[in-house]
C-alpha cells in the first residue's frame, strides 16, 4: 500500500511510526527540512520538502498512485485543500485533520466528501469522547464499547482486595463465565494470557464482557467502594475541555480552572447554560483546590498543553483524595512515567487520531479500531465475510498469530464471548486484540479466500 502523509508534526510522526512497522510504502511531505530530517532518520520512509498544497509537490510524491492520502498539518485549510488536490490527482482515499467542530456535522462531512475529502478527523472531539467514557466509570481506566455496547472492554487496575488474584485464568474464565481476560499489562510488559497465567496485584487487566455483567466485574475486582463521579474539576480550558463538557452527563457538575483571564471570558460564553463554573486560577495551587471543594470531587482532568504540569497536577489531586484522574499526555515519552506513577486514564490525541486513520487503511470490513496506549496494543472490530477463513473452523483450529486473541463477537446485535470451540459465522462482528501484530495480517482471516471465490464460480457455471 502506498501512503502519503503531509505534515511531519505530532500526528504525522506517530502515524509514520505505526505504519512503518507494517512495511508500507510511506512518503511524508513537509516544508521544514529539519522536521523531515528527524523523521527520516527514525523511520523507513521517503521525505519530500515542499508545500503540501502544491500540485507539483504532490505529483512528485506520486499521489496519482496513492492508496491513502493523509493531511495532518496544523492548518486545517491546507489539509482540506491538499486532499481536494490529491483527489483530483486520483488518490484512492483522502483524510484531513480539522480543528473545528463544524466539520463533524453530517451535512458538512457530505459536502466535503463531494469535493474529494473522504474523511475528516477532529482529534479534540475523539479525545473528549475518551475522557467522558473514563468519567462515567470511576473505577475503570479505559472503556471501549463494541456495537453500541453489546460487548464492552474494561481496563481495570487490580489491587490487593481483588478476589481474582493469584488464580489460573482457566479457573476464572471458563466457557460459562461472563468475562474473558484478553490482555494483562504488568510493569512494562504486555501479556496475551493463557489458561495457566495468573492475575497479580497492580496488574492492568483488560476484561471483555457484556453490559449486564459490568456490576459483577466491579465486584470481583474489588471496586464496589469506588463512588460514582458527580463532581469534576478540569485543569485547562482548551478546546478538548470544552468538547468534553459538551458531552458530560447531565448528572455531573464541573469546574474549569484556567490561568489566562482572556480565555476565562471566552469560556464563560462557551459553557453558558451548562453545569460548569469557570475559575481563574492555577489548579496546582492546593489551597485554591481546597477552597473550591476538592474534598467533594470524584474526578480531576488535566488538559493543559504541558505533560509534566498535567502529571504533577493529577498527583496533587490524588494526594488530596481524588480517586479518578485523567491526564492529557501529548509527549509519548511521558506515557510510561504516567503509568508508573499510577496516574489513571491517559489521553493522547495523536494516538487516538492515528487509530482512526489506521482503520481506513485496512481492506477488510473494520468497524472500529482503538489504540490502547497503556498496553501498546490495538483492538479492532472486524466483520466476518462469507467464505472467509475465520468462518471455516472452530477458533481453536484457526492458528491465529502469536499475541493475538479474540475477545468476543456480536451476532444479530447480541454480544457473546468466544471459546476455543466457537465457530464464527458470516456477518459476525469480531473483536480482535493484537499486541505487536500488524492488523493487516488479520485481513486474510476475514476476507473471502481465493479458493472460495473459484469454487463459487465453478458452481455457478455448473448450474448453467
Amino acid at each position: 500500500m502506498k501512503i502519503i502523509i503531509t505534515g511531519a508534526y505530532a500526528i504525522g510522526t506517530h502515524l509514520a511510526r505505526l505504519l512503518s512497522r507494517n512495511e508500507e510504502e510511506i512518503t511524508i511531505i513537509d516544508d521544514d527540512e529539519d522536521r523531515l530530517a528527524k523523521i527520516g532518520a527514525d523511520y523507513d520512509l521517503l521525505t519530500i520538502c515542499g508545500s503540501p498544497s502544491s500540485v507539483k509537490t504532490l505529483r512528485q510524491a506520486g499521489t496519482a498512485n496513492a492508496d491513502l492520502f493523509i493531511a495532518v498539518t496544523p492548518n486545517e485549510s491546507e489539509n482540506i485543500n491538499s486532499c481536494i488536490i490529491a483527489h483530483a490527482l486520483k488518490a484512492k482515499k483522502t483524510v484531513a485533520k480539522v480543528n473545528n467542530d463544524e466539520y463533524v456535522e453530517e451535512d458538512i462531512r457530505l459536502f466535503y466528501k463531494g469535493l474529494g475529502v473522504d474523511e475528516l478527523i477532529y482529534p479534540e472531539m475523539l479525545a473528549a469522547r475518551e475522557i467522558n467514557n473514563g468519567l462515567k466509570m470511576s473505577w475503570v481506566r479505559q472503556r471501549w464499547d463494541v456495537h453500541g455496547g453489546a460487548l464492552v472492554m474494561l481496563a481495570i487496575k487490580l489491587r490487593q482486595d481483588s478476589e481474582i488474584l493469584d488464580k489460573p485464568l482457566r479457573e476464572l474464565c471458563g466457557p460459562d463465565d461472563p468475562y474473558h481476560i484478553v490482555a494483562i499489562k504488568r510493569g512494562h510488559e504486555t501479556i496475551i494470557p493463557g489458561g495457566n497465567d495468573c492475575l497479580r496485584n497492580l496488574d492492568l487487566a483488560y476484561f471483555m464482557t457484556t453490559k449486564q455483567y459490568i456490576p459483577y466485574i466491579r465486584k470481583i475486582t474489588g471496586k464496589e467502594h469506588y463512588v460514582d463521579v458527580r463532581n469534576v474539576m478540569f485543569m485547562g480550558g482548551g478546546t478538548t475541555a470544552v468538547r468534553a463538557l459538551e458531552g458530560l452527563p447531565e448528572y455531573m457538575n464541573a469546574k474549569i480552572f484556567e490561568i489566562d483571564p482572556d480565555r476565562c471570558q471566552d469560556l464563560d460564553q462557551l459553557v453558558s447554560g451548562k453545569k460548569a463554573l469557570v475559575i481563574h486560577g492555577d489548579a496546582r495551587d492546593t489551597s485554591l483546590l481546597e477552597d473550591e471543594g476538592i474534598n467533594n470531587t470524584q474526578a480531576f482532568v488535566a488538559l493543559t498543553g504541558n505533560a509534566e504540569t498535567n502529571i504533577l497536577a493529577c498527583l496533587t489531586a490524588k494526594r488530596l483524595g481524588v480517586r479518578k484522574t485523567v491526564v492529557d499526555v501529548e509527549n509519548i515519552d511521558y506515557v510510561d512515567m504516567a503509568e508508573s506513577l499510577d496516574i489513571g486514564t491517559i489521553i493522547n490525541k495523536k494516538a487516538i487520531a492515528a487509530s482512526r486513520i489506521y482503520q481506513l487503511m485496512l481492506d477488510a470490513d473494520v468497524m472500529n479500531v482503538t489504540f490502547l496506549m497503556s498496553a501498546n496494543a490495538d483492538v479492532a472490530e472486524f466483520v466476518a465475510k462469507s467464505g472467509a477463513r475465520i468462518t471455516t473452523q472452530p477458533v481453536k483450529d484457526l492458528k491465529l498469530p502469536h499475541d493475538v486473541t479474540i475477545g468476543g463477537l456480536v451476532r444479530d446485535g447480541k454480544g457473546m464471548l468466544v471459546s476455543g470451540n466457537t465457530t464464527i459465522m458470516p456477518g459476525d462482528h469480531v473483536v480482535m486484540f493484537c499486541h505487536g501484530v500488524n492488523l493487516k495480517l488479520l485481513e486474510k482471516y476475514f476476507n473471502p479466500t481465493k479458493s472460495f471465490g473459484i469454487a463459487k464460480g465453478l458452481l455457478k457455471k455448473l448450474s448453467l
